[in-house]
Formats: structure tokens, C-alpha cells, sequence
């Protein structure tokens, strides 16, 4: 039997990709989803399936049975402003979750945990574009605090239990299966609008910009990193800025849409700028980006065309 790998949030947009990613290098597959945001139907033939919440006496058992050699952490509260809406939910789903899989991973004496962090919401707004894995971590929400946190706790995890770690710093990851929530969800948003004929919405100038990373480089940069051993912090990225205008042009002019987008005042506390250095996942991992971003948005619109 191959190496044992359990993904919690494994039925949703980015965790099934790295689901399925793992199944074709030979992996044993489990996955762990409550299914609030996730699909059963994303979860691939082939992987094991626990339903049940990562903040649960379940998801514990789940870890201590499986005794995966990587824990995967994907299961979060990703809505930005819901997150300030509501901090304690964000901080009791994406800080206790975690902290109640690495209880179970300490005591199942798991291998490694591979963790998915946020580049953009972690880092803020920086006066380093492209920002690296060196720049301080100063979010701008809950949501990025929570991130930031719980690298800080898997460091103490780390130091007091020798249980490694690796966090993926992503940028706004796009592509098929894409929910319209969280900060990437912009793409899923235009997709369903531009192909039922409605109107899409820019807040502000559209000028804010993102680095979105097409969702199979970033499972594919899990895959090597839990087969490399990475430890500590790393950048998956583009390292290109796009704004918000380029986006829909992109795929107003894939869906044939020639309606101009609406404009709405600009969001309070939306970040300006976020772009991600990500050389050293090229050094340490051999990994870069392969899907440009006109070819990975015809993708994931084609995608939704085949899924309304």
C-alpha cells in the first residue's frame, strides 16, 4: 500500500482537485468534509469519506483510525467578510478545528501536516509586490489573522511535539468547482452571470488586483510538497497581478458577452494590491505555475457551462 494521506475539506472546489491529484500519484485517500460547503459528488472515487465537522469528537476518531503520513488541512470558514461579521465563528471553525486535528495528529502520531494558508489575507497590504514568505504577516480581517495564527500554532506543534509542518501561502485560487464565496470567488460570480445573460457587478474602479493561480498548479504543489517533505511557509503563486476589469473582459469575451459590467462604490477595507513571490517554491519544490490566466479562465467558464 502507498503513502496514507487524509484531507479535511477534501469534497470542496480546492480539496477534491488535491484529492484527485494524490489518487493518481498512488496515494491512499481518505477525505473528511461536513459537507456545509463541500459536495459528496466532488469526492473522487476511489478515497475514503468521513462526514463530519474538523471541530468534532468524529473528525478526532477519523485522524486516530487513518493515521494518515500527511494530515492535509483544507476544512476552514473561507468568507472574508463573514469572518468580520461573526469572528468567533471564523475563529471557533478555522483556529479550533485545527486545533482539534492536531490533538488527534499528536496522539495517531501523524507524519507531516500540510497546511492551507492564504498569501494575500495573511501578508495585507504590502509595499513588496511580489510579496515573499519573508514579509511580516499583518492581515487586514479575521480571516487572515485565524491563517496567520494557525501557523503559529502548528510552529508550536512543531517545536513541542516534532510534528513537521508545511503551510502553502496560496494566492486567490480559481478554476472548475469554484464556490462564489471567498476573495477568488469573483471568477465563479462572473461565470454564472455572464452564461445566464445577468449583469456583473465591479465595485470601485476595478483596478484592485489579485494573483490567481489555477486550482490544478496549486494541487499539484501539494502533492510535491508532501512528497518532498517541505517544512515551514511557502508562496503558491503566479507572481502576475490581474485586476478585477481584466478579469471580466476575459470572460465576457469568452462567454461572447458584450454588455458592459455595472458599477457599484468600492467595499470597505478591500484590499488594493496582492501578488505573490513564489521563486522559492520553484527552488525548493521544482514547482511553478503552468495555466495562464486567459487559458485557465476558459477552462473554468467552459466548466461552468457543463455545470449550471
Amino acid at each position: 500500500m502507498g503513502k496514507r494521506i487524509l484531507i479535511t475539506g477534501g469534497a470542496g472546489f480546492i480539496g477534491s482537485h488535491v484529492a484527485e491529484a494524490f489518487l493518481a500519484a498512488g496515494w491512499d485517500v481518505a477525505v473528511l468534509d461536513d459537507l456545509s460547503s463541500g459536495k459528496r459528488e466532488n469526492v473522487p472515487a476511489g478515497a475514503r469519506f468521513y462526514p463530519c465537522d474538523v471541530r468534532s469528537a468524529a473528525a478526532s476518531e477519523a485522524v486516530e483510525k487513518e493515521r494518515p503520513d500527511v494530515l492535509c488541512h483544507h476544512a476552514a470558514q473561507i468568507d472574508v467578510r463573514r469572518s468580520m461579521a461573526d469572528p468567533r465563528h471564523d475563529a471557533d471553525v478555522n483556529l479550533g478545528g485545527l486545533l482539534n486535528l492536531l490533538q488527534a495528529a499528536v496522539r495517531a502520531k501523524v507524519g507531516r501536516v500540510l497546511f492551507a494558508s492564504s498569501g494575500g489575507a495573511t501578508y495585507g497590504d504590502t509595499g513588496v509586490i511580489p510579496t515573499p514568505e519573508t514579509h511580516p504577516q499583518l492581515p487586514a480581517s479575521n480571516y487572515g489573522a485565524a491563517k496567520a495564527a494557525s501557523e503559529l500554532y502548528l510552529n508550536v506543534y512543531r517545536v513541542t511535539h516534532g510534528l513537521p509542518y508545511a503551510a502553502l501561502r496560496y494566492g486567490n485560487v480559481y478554476g472548475p468547482r469554484q464556490d462564489p464565496h471567498g476573495e477568488a470567488g469573483v471568477v465563479a460570480i462572473f461565470c454564472g452571470r455572464l452564461l445566464t445573460g445577468k449583469p456583473c457587478t465591479i465595485f470601485g474602479d476595478g483596478q484592485n488586483t489579485r494573483d490567481y493561480v489555477y486550482v490544478g498548479d496549486v494541487a499539484r504543489a501539494n502533492l510535491l510538497a508532501a512528497e518532498k517533505g517541505l517544512d515551514g511557509p511557502l508562496n503558491i503563486g503566479t507572481g502576475v497581478e490581474t485586476d478585477v476589469n481584466r478579469i471580466h473582459a476575459i470572460l465576457a469575451r469568452a462567454a461572447g458577452v458584450r454588455a458592459e459590467p455595472e458599477r457599484a462604490p468600492a467595499r470597505l477595507g478591500e484590499q488594493r494590491r496582492s501578488c505573490l513571490d513564489a521563486s522559492l517554491a520553484g527552488r525548493v519544490l521544482g514547482w511553478r505555475p503552468e495555466m495562464g490566466i486567459e487559458q485557465g479562465l476558459a477552462r473554468t467558464l467552459d466548466w461552468s457551462r457543463s455545470h449550471p
